[in-house]
């Protein structure tokens, strides 16, 4: 039997998400409303028509998920219209889907545990194979993930990993993986922040001592909090996003972070570094997906296959800063983006992570723990 929910282990934070930094940004550079191609970034609010023209395709996304260029290339190759709303959380996609307000999107772009609930909430298309080119092309992890056994419901678009970034200079030595935290925990105290998320933080710790960061024993939950605890005095704060601009100042030494977020970090002082913890850390995944309400599957597939050609997913790199299953748009990017291992990691490393999984009502264990590192 599959379980009843997966936690949301990117964006169950208070604090300012990768997502709506995303969108919070790209709506402050354009402030535009893309009307000429469907893009209406700063209209998330507006509820399209259900009975959509056969010749428009109205997708969900992610804010920096879509930009003119590629609205307009998939437009004159298909002679669709695309019309792009933007969702800052799974949550809000989800809520809107369920309040009524979703029925005239087409694909939508949920992430990885996401795509279990809308499955289990009966949501979801599952995909006629046949009618999508570069499955096929897909990186193998990707092409059966624990959340879609054999991409059933779901096709991948982008992936990262979760880390640390650090400053070297402010350093002694540099880490290699989770357990220098706590090797150093008088040198970081208060100049280190871990996310504001259950399941990365409590699986970052359970793999530094061995253990799945999807386990459902008691034991080991209890062991990775205790070792939580002993850090929690050097912990200046539980975010997922804020710790930026004091990683840029120098106020902090160390973060854990998303691969995607240290990228751009590391783009704006290029004397930080990320490492993946070679004990293993998690990976995620944002995907594709087709509504059982989609009033226009036909065009909903076309996109699918667009958005899986290698050239259109490695424009996705180049923007975005994310990696991308495609193992054929792997090989279209410049040597110095495929050798980035901060979004292309060695698979020595890869092999040691894991995608958060659903543990069911095990979660209300992880949460008890959770609350009491967090609130002590």
């Amino acid at each position: 039997m599959p379980p009843t929910k997966l936690e949301n282990h990117r964006t169950n934070s208070t604090d300012i998400t990768r997502r709506q930094f995303l969108k919070t940004s790209a709506i402050a550079l354009s402030g535009i409303t893309l009307s000429s191609c469907g893009w209406r970034l700063g209209d998330v609010q507006t509820t399209p028509v259900a009975n959509a023209a056969s010749d428009v395709l109205y997708i969900y996304t992610w804010a920096g998920y879509t930009d003119e260029d590629l609205l307009k290339r998939f437009q004159k190759k298909t002679g669709l219209r695309i019309v792009a709303d933007v969702f800052d959380s799974n949550e809000a996609m989800l809520a809107r889907f369920e309040a009524g307000g979703g029925a005239a999107y087409s694909v939508i772009y949920p992430s990885d545990y996401m795509v279990v609930q809308m499955r289990e909430l009966g949501l979801l298309t599952e995909l006629d194979h046949s009618r999508i080119g570069g499955l096929s092309r897909l990186r193998k992890q990707f092409q059966s993930p624990v959340y879609d056994p054999d991409n059933r419901y779901s096709v991948p678009v982008s992936w990262g990993t979760t880390g640390l970034v650090y400053n070297p200079e402010l350093l002694k030595d540099e880490p290699e993986d989770w357990d220098y935290l706590w090797q150093h925990q008088e040198e970081l105290a208060k100049r280190m922040t871990l996310m504001n998320d259950v399941r990365e933080v409590m699986g970052a710790t359970l793999r530094s001592l061995g253990y799945s960061l999807n386990t459902a024993n008691p034991k080991e939950v209890k062991e990775a909090y205790e070792k939580l605890a002993k850090l929690k005095p050097a912990i200046a704060a539980f975010t997922t996003d804020s710790w930026r601009p004091q990683m840029l100042t120098g106020d902090l030494k160390i973060a854990m972070c998303y691969s995607a977020d240290a990228n751009e970090v590391i783009d704006e002082n290029d004397k930080l570094k990320y490492v993946l913890p070679k004990s293993g850390a998690s990976i995620w995944t944002d995907t594709l997906v087709i509504p059982k309400s989609a009033p226009n599957p036909e065009a909903a597939y076309q996109w699918i296959d667009f958005m899986l050609q290698p050239d259109v997913a490695a424009s996705l790199v180049e923007r975005l800063s994310f990696a991308t299953p495609s193992e054929e748009a792997l090989n279209l990017l410049t040597s110095e983006v495929r050798e980035n291992e901060i979004l292309f990691p060695p698979e020595y490393l890869l092999s040691q992570c894991e995608g958060i999984a659903p543990v069911g009502d095990f979660s209300a264990v992880y949460e008890q723990y959770w609350t009491k590192l967090t609130s002590a």
